[in-house]
């Protein structure tokens, strides 16, 4: 296991949740100034930039449904990819504290620690629906653009346009989390665990068809 690929996870993952989590902080302290456009654009920038940085690497999956979906499709063996879940989910863990150190507690708790939840009449079922297609679009461009030996250089870019794109519709349904992490490190640190499973399966689940599909029918 390559202990510079898991530093490299550990920081990347730890930049989205601390961007992340502040985004939505912000947003509570401004009265709505950041916006759901803004909270969006957050989330992308702190991806892209650091799919971009931590490339050369680990190969910057920052998300376990990244990991798993590739895993599915023999891009990383398992050792590594136990290794990779193991250190974003410890970064995500580490943001969610280090916020807590950086803004006032009241509007963390406001927020519920920015953790991802779901919308106001939203069912389970339309939450994991949700998640999973949310997350198919995410890992389907994270093979297409950073995997795919076609690729053209630019994964990080429309990986994190990816991102907005996906919150600026899925936000206010669940969040958008895609990513296990995302919601792991708030939800420890006092967001609470109810609906753990569908932040678990519907991205897991969206990651591994996605991987699935592109190297069965679009690889060469």
């Amino acid at each position: 296991m390559n202990k510079k690929s898991l530093i490299a996870e550990f920081i990347g993952t730890f930049t989205l949740i601390f961007v992340g989590v502040g985004s939505i902080v912000a947003d509570h302290m401004s009265g709505g100034k950041v916006g759901l456009t803004g909270i969006a654009l957050a989330h992308g920038i702190a991806l892209g930039v650091m799919v971009s940085a931590t490339a050369a690497v680990s190969g910057g999956h920052l998300n376990p449904a990244v990991t798993i979906g590739l895993w599915s499709a023999r891009k990383i063996d398992t050792k590594n990819a136990i290794g990779y879940v193991f250190a974003q989910c410890l970064g995500a863990t580490f943001a969610a504290f280090l916020i807590m150190l950086c803004v006032p507690m009241d509007a963390l708790k406001a927020v519920g620690m920015g953790t991802p939840s779901l919308g106001v009449g939203i069912t389970p079922q339309m939450g994991l629906v949700t998640e999973m297609i949310l997350t198919f679009f995410l890992v389907f461009v994270v093979y297409g653009t950073a995997v795919d030996a076609r690729a053209p250089k630019v994964g990080g870019l429309f990986i994190g346009l990816t991102i907005a794109a996906d919150i600026l519709m899925g936000g206010p349904i669940t969040g958008a989390a895609m990513n296990p992490a995302r919601y792991i490190g708030p939800a420890l640190l006092g967001g609470g665990l109810q609906d753990a499973w569908i932040y678990w399966l519907g991205p897991i689940a969206g990651g591994i068809l996605a991987a699935q599909i592109y190297k069965t029918q679009l690889e060469k």
